[in-house]
């Protein structure tokens, strides 16, 4: 049974996965990290509690790792948070229609980021349970 959140950040600068980790470990999450979407739709598989999600990356963007997360039984339900310098509505707006659950623009502010993990976990939790009650016979 796992004692700490686990959260999965997801962007292939490593100066910017640094610094989530460097504001979410203190505060009693377990991070995880993966330097592209491959990586991350792998790291998924093991069921962190939130995934914090960089759009602009190499190869796989953000928006086809969310929807490869969405499509797949086991990750649909991981509540994504998209993490971009991207900062235009238009941008927040496909980013919630692909399916996040939210959306922080860069530089991401600590308390409004620690606010929006802490909110996001405990919805899932309600969303979890809801599920597992749904499909008890």
């Amino acid at each position: 049974m796992k004692t700490k959140p686990v959260i999965l950040v997801v962007d292939d600068q490593p100066q910017n996965r640094e610094l989530l980790e460097a504001l979410l470990v203190p505060q009693d999450y377990e991070v995880v990290m993966a330097a592209s979407g491959e990586e991350a739709i792998k790291q998924a598989g093991s069921g962190p509690d939130l995934i914090l999600l960089d759009i602009m990356m190499p190869v796989m963007n953000g928006f086809e790792v969310l929807a490869k997360l969405r499509a797949d039984e086991k990750t649909r339900l991981i509540p994504v948070v998209m993490v971009t310098s991207l900062s235009e509505v238009a941008d927040r707006v496909r980013a919630l229609e692909a399916g996040c659950d939210d959306f922080l623009t860069k530089p991401v502010d600590k308390i409004e980021l620690l606010a929006r993990v802490k909110s996001l976990l405990r919805i899932s939790y309600y969303r979890r349970q809801l599920d597992e009650r749904k499909s008890l016979p």
